[in-house]
Order: structure tokens, then C-alpha cells, then sequence
């Protein structure tokens, strides 16, 4: 598999705590991979690096086989890198179709009025593409359920054209039958040669979608795991084990 983006050696400090201490991971073309850890294990701080909203102090970022430093949201975005955060971003007050082209919404000939039929026409088109359940485009998002919500907010990263896609805790406090819409796009949008990187705290929901399991701790990279080949228990070892060492017990397909 062809790797999209390859993090080496990526370290970061703040003050006198080593938030990131040189991590390297990987992530292939079209390849779902959930990254894991206990609460200031690193996850978050490594993806804002990948995202473009940290500078890391040290390290490098070759994606799509060349490498790449990003300064800003605007820099990760420009090449291929979304990422949805846990607050969605979203607009209540604003309906589906705006809330997905906001700040980029058509306009008529001349550019000063808004092409309202189009927006919601490429809404429409949109949203079918990716197989979500939303019967119209022009109520407002405040009114949508939690997982309606939520594939809103991925499908508005998607509508940018991303090449690798970062996800943060998409499935939190929603209900079962919303969780499995929210993953039912997760495996649409890597059908398509997207790139995904699932950070959940539902462990279950790792083993519906992911093609390889990161776990992190401490600021460190620990694990390695396929999906395929590990138990729900084996990578609850991983998170919680305090040995130092770089593996916990008999993790099949581990690797420091």
C-alpha cells in the first residue's frame, strides 16, 4: 500500500512537558486508522500538527511522498488534510446547504447574490454521494439529530476534496443506530481512496472500520496493531499498561 502521509521523529514541548516525543506513523492511500491512547496521551496535539494548527518543535511530514511543512490550517488544507473536530463547527442557525458551503456558496452572474437553487441542488448531489439519510437540504442543522449532525460536518470536509481525513471522536454520545451511520460513512469515504484517522474513546467502533490500530502513551507511539488479528482486550492492554516497556503482554501484531 502506498503510503499518503509518513510523520517521523515528530516532537513537540510545551514548557516543561514533552507533549509529543518523537513519534512516527504512518498512513497508506485509502487506508482507515484508529489512534488511540489514554487521556494527554499525545493523539490530539500529533493531529493538530498534521492538520496545520501546531508547529511541531521537531520532525518531519512527507505526504504523498514529498515533504511538507505546514504553518497553518490553510497549508494542510491546500494539500489534501481535513479534520473535523469534537465541537463539529457547524451553524445552527444556518441550513444543511449553507452550513456545507459556507464561505464558498455559488453565486449568480455578476457575484452579488447567492445561486440558492444550485447550492442546494450540489447540496443534494452531495450529500447522495455519500449515501446520507438528510430528506432536506434547507432546514437548519439545529434542528438535525446528533448523527445527522455529525455526517454533516464530515461531509462538509469532504466537499474540499480531501486526500486524508481526520476525524475526532465522531461516534461520542450518540445513539447506537446513529453510530452505525457515522461508520457506514467512515468505510464510504475510504472506499473512494480517502484516507481516514478515527481518534475514538468506543474501542468497539475501531474494529467495524479500521485497517490498523495506533496506540499512544505518553507522548510516544507504543503500538502498532492490525485490526484484523487483535482483540478488544489486546488493545485495551496496550492503553492502559504502565510497564515503560514498548509492548504490554501478548499483543498480537504489536510493534513498539
Amino acid at each position: 500500500m502506498t503510503d499518503r502521509v509518513v510523520m517521523r521523529d515528530i516532537r513537540k514541548r510545551y514548557g516543561m512537558v514533552d507533549a509529543l516525543r518523537g513519534v512516527t506513523l504512518r498512513v497508506g492511500s485509502g487506508e482507515v486508522v484508529g489512534l488511540v491512547g489514554d487521556n494527554a496521551a499525545g493523539k490530539s496535539t500529533l493531529m493538530k500538527v498534521l492538520a496545520g494548527a501546531v508547529v511541531p518543535d521537531s520532525g518531519e511530514i512527507v505526504f504523498d511522498g514529498g515533504p511538507v511543512a505546514f504553518t497553518s490550517p490553510r497549508d494542510a488544507r491546500e494539500l489534501g488534510v481535513e479534520m473535523v473536530y469534537q465541537d463539529l463547527a457547524l451553524c445552527d442557525d444556518i441550513d444543511v446547504a449553507g452550513n456545507l458551503f459556507l464561505g464558498r456558496e455559488p453565486r449568480r452572474a455578476g457575484g452579488l447574490l447567492l445561486d440558492l437553487p444550485k447550492m442546494h441542488l450540489d447540496a443534494r448531489t452531495h450529500l447522495d454521494a455519500l449515501n446520507i439519510r438528510i430528506p432536506l437540504t434547507d432546514i437548519p442543522v439545529g434542528g438535525l439529530s446528533g448523527g445527522q449532525r455529525q455526517a454533516v460536518a464530515i461531509a462538509r470536509a469532504v466537499t474540499f476534496g480531501p486526500k486524508l481525513l481526520i476525524l475526532d471522536e465522531p461516534t461520542a454520545a450518540l445513539a447506537v443506530a446513529e453510530v452505525e451511520t457515522v461508520l457506514e460513512l467512515i468505510r464510504t469515504v475510504s472506499s473512494q481512496g480517502v484516507s481516514v484517522i478515527l481518534i475514538t474513546h468506543r474501542l468497539q467502533d475501531l474494529f467495524e472500520v479500521c485497517d490498523r490500530l495506533c496506540v499512544m502513551y505518553e507522548g510516544t507511539l507504543r503500538a502498532d496493531l492490525d485490526a484484523r488479528t487483535t482483540s478488544l482486550q489486546q488493545l485495551v492492554s496496550e492503553i492502559v499498561a504502565h510497564d515503560g516497556q514498548g509492548r504490554a503482554g501478548d499483543t498480537t501484531g504489536a510493534r513498539a
